[in-house]
């Protein structure tokens, strides 16, 4: 974080600082990391102790303080001899600050925001515009899916003078919340990547879902830009909710950003990328699944409008093989058995997306086993969109099934149900027998699939099965 005096927090946050009897002044100067986990506080750091769902972070504010915090921002004093700020709420407190910061680093004129949204590729996006602005100037951009009301306000405190560029992942379990991390940052450029049903249970459907990603865009100034999926229906038309320039990514014709060319196979996706002005090139790129391509053209949009030259964005591009751990994740390797992992989290789309990359990819004489555990927060949405997915599984043309626990089991009903099978769909309840049946079952130059929400918990069956066919 900026280096900010503990009288300049408290004010930032509205709240009232408590020295108590340490040594501590309010020109005293705190420049040290931002977090909500004790866990993480090394001397110097700054703990806000929020309330969960499950537990109360001001129980762990006394075990940050004997790692070394700085300063405890709390809902009511405690007796621990750290200055303390006691503020309404620390996750308002926290994005108060954010706030505060952002304005700070952007006002010495070196600053770019982009901001990132969409029901599937937020994590990819961000990591691919990371891996090409960090070539340019230091890039600020979230660990892992650091995209809600806490992980997003913690990513923008990471920021420094020095900080060219934040790539802010922005997620929402509903209406309002992307518009709240959209005041705190103020993107220059806003990214909306596609409005599928994640999540679309806690949103309360999909045209509230539509209301929620759109806010993206919504509060740009005309001197921003939208970088908007024209493929998508659901998220070209934010094109007139919008005052900023509109630069459109995809397959179709109109895109701005077009790819073309497009070829899928084991060690990733090759596609030419168009650009509005005529200048192309071939992106051989190492992420696996053909999806993914959707989440580079956005990628390089963003980029272009930064200033960056192609030439340095398809090199840089061409670096990434991984999206993130469990993410499309090749593992595995003796006997010729693939294990892509790919089971951090799900939507319809997404497992649509995997199953159709594990046919694509399958090579003559061998075969393609599918491991699938729930997709979770459908709402209503739930059990058509398993079958849907049974049924996808079929007319694929995948070897082996292997659905696992009662969230999902709808899917292997479906999948049995297809008259075209005989058998090869099981039905398992634990992650354990689906190990088990996966060890058994495979065959040398088999690729395995292994694919559910993250509260499925399959991702650790991903690892122990590509650990096993190592």
């Amino acid at each position: 974080m900026i280096a900010l005096t503990l009288a300049e927090i408290a004010s930032a946050v509205g709240g009232v600082l408590q020295i108590g009897s340490t040594d501590a002044s309010p020109d005293t100067v705190i420049d040290g990391a931002v977090t909500t986990d004790s866990r993480e506080i090394g001397p110097g750091d700054v703990f806000f102790a929020k309330r969960g769902e499950f537990d109360d972070g001001h129980r762990f504010a006394p075990a940050a303080a004997a790692q070394g915090a700085a300063l405890l921002v709390v809902e009511h004093a405690l007796e621990v001899e750290v200055p303390q700020i006691v503020v309404a709420d620390t996750v308002e407190a926290l994005g108060a600050l954010a706030t505060e910061v952002v304005a700070r680093v952007r006002a010495l004129g070196r600053l770019r925001i982009v901001g990132v949204t969409g029901s599937n590729g937020k994590t990819t996006t961000k990591n691919l515009l990371r891996a090409v602005l960090e070539r340019v100037g230091p890039t600020v951009a979230a660990r892992a899916s650091f995209n809600n009301e806490v992980g997003a306000p913690i990513t923008m405190l990471e920021l420094t003078e020095q900080t060219r560029f934040l790539v802010a992942e922005m997620g929402a379990s509903g209406v309002g919340e992307i518009a709240r991390l959209v005041r705190m940052a103020r993107p220059d450029i806003g990214i909306v990547l596609k409005v599928g049903l994640a999540h679309a249970g806690e949103f309360g459907g999909i045209e509230q879902t539509v209301r929620a990603k759109s806010e993206m865009v919504t509060d740009l100034l005309e001197t921003d830009v939208a970088v908007l999926n024209s493929d998508d229906p659901r998220v070209a038309p934010m094109a007139e909710l919008t005052a900023a320039r509109v630069v459109r990514f995809g397959l179709g014709g109109d895109a701005d950003v077009r790819a073309t060319e497009v070829s899928a196979h084991s060690r990733g996706t090759d596609f030419t990328v168009v650009l509005a002005s005529g200048e192309s090139a071939r992106v051989h790129f190492g992420v696996l699944g053909e999806h993914h391509v959707m989440n580079a053209l956005a990628a390089i949009a963003a980029s272009v409008e930064l200033g960056v030259p192609l030439s340095d964005i398809v090199d840089a591009l061409e670096g990434v093989t991984l999206a993130e751990r469990w993410r499309m994740q090749l593992m595995g390797g003796r006997d010729g058995i693939t294990v892509i992992n790919d089971a951090y989290n799900a939507s319809p789309d997404s497992m649509a997306a995997a199953l159709k990359t594990l046919a694509q990819i399958q090579a003559p004489g061998t075969r393609t086993i599918a491991v699938l555990g729930e997709m979770s927060e459908l709402g209503e949405f739930s059990g058509e969109e398993h079958d849907r997915i049974g049924l996808l599984a079929v007319r694929l043309g995948i070897s082996q099934l292997v659905v696992v626990g009662e969230g999902a089991r709808r899917l292997h009903i479906t999948a049995i149900n297809e008259g075209s099978w005989d058998g090869e769909s099981a039905y398992v309840e634990t992650a354990d027998e689906a190990f088990e049946l996966v060890t058994s079952a495979a065959r040398p130059g088999d690729t395995v699939l292994v694919k559910s929400s993250n509260s499925a918990g399959l991702r650790h069956l991903g690892d122990r099965l590509g650990e096993w066919f190592a």
